[in-house]
C-alpha cells in the first residue's frame, strides 16, 4: 500500500491497483487458514476489486488474523540508511513509511519517535542505532515482529525489550547508547 497516506481521513484516501491486489492475496490467505468460507471469500473478494477507497478494503480484513505475505511485506527503501536527527529539537518516524534497511537515530538535548506499527520493511532485518545524549528516543514496534536490543545506557536508560516474531515477520535490532539520557522500546498493536 502507498507509502505516503494522510494520518487522519485514510478511509477516503483513493486505493490503487496493488492496494486492491494485496487485499485479495489476504483473503486468499484467510480462506487458505479457514477464516472465510468460499461463499464469503467469493464476496469480499469481488467487493476487494471494485474498492474506491481505503476505507472499503480495510472493512474486509478487520475481523481476520492475518500477517502480510511476504512478497508484499518489503518495499523498495529510496535509501539504505535513514538518518533522524534532534539536537535541541525533535524528530518522528511514523505513520505509513518505509523503513530503511538502517536507521541512524541521533538526539542531544532533544528527543526523538520512530513509530513502526504501520510501517512498511524494505528489509527482512532492520537495525536501528540509537545516540541519546541528555535526550530521548521512543520507539514502538507491532506485536508481530521479532525484536533484539544491543544496546547500553550509561548513567541512563535503554529498555531490553525482547520477543519473537511471526513466521515471516520482520526483525529489528536496536543497537547503541543513552548517556544521561534514555532509549524506550515498547511493543504495541
Amino acid at each position: 500500500m502507498s507509502d505516503h497516506l494522510p494520518e487522519q481521513n485514510r478511509e477516503s484516501v483513493r486505493a490503487a491497483d496493488a492496494d486492491r491486489n494485496l487485499v485479495a492475496k489476504l483473503l486468499s490467505d484467510a480462506l487458505a487458514s479457514g477464516q472465510l468460507t468460499v461463499s464469503e471469500y467469493d464476496e469480499r473478494t469481488a467487493a476487494a476489486y471494485r474498492a474506491k477507497t481505503y476505507g472499503e478494503l480495510d472493512v474486509l480484513t478487520s475481523d481476520l488474523a492475518l500477517t502480510p505475505p511476504t512478497e508484499a511485506l518489503y518495499s523498495t527503501p529510496s535509501r539504505s540508511t535513514d538518518r533522524a536527527v534532534a539536537i535541541m529539537s525533535g524528530f518522528e518516524r511514523k505513520g505509513e513509511w518505509t523503513v530503511a534497511p538502517r536507521v541512524e537515530a541521533v538526539a542531544f538535548w532533544g528527543g526523538g519517535e520512530i513509530d513502526l506499527r504501520r510501517a512498511h520493511f524494505s528489509a527482512p532485518e532492520v537495525t536501528i542505532n540509537c545516540v541519546a545524549i541528555m535526550g530521548g528516543i521512543d520507539i514502538t514496534v507491532p506485536r508481530n515482529v521479532a525484536v533484539e536490543v544491543r544496546g547500553a545506557g550509561i548513567m541512563g536508560g535503554f529498555d531490553h525489550l525482547s520477543q519473537q516474531g511471526a513466521p515471516g515477520a520482520p526483525r529489528i535490532v536496536v543497537t547503541g547508547f543513552a548517556f544521561w539520557g534514555g532509549v524506550s522500546i515498547k511493543a504495541k498493536d
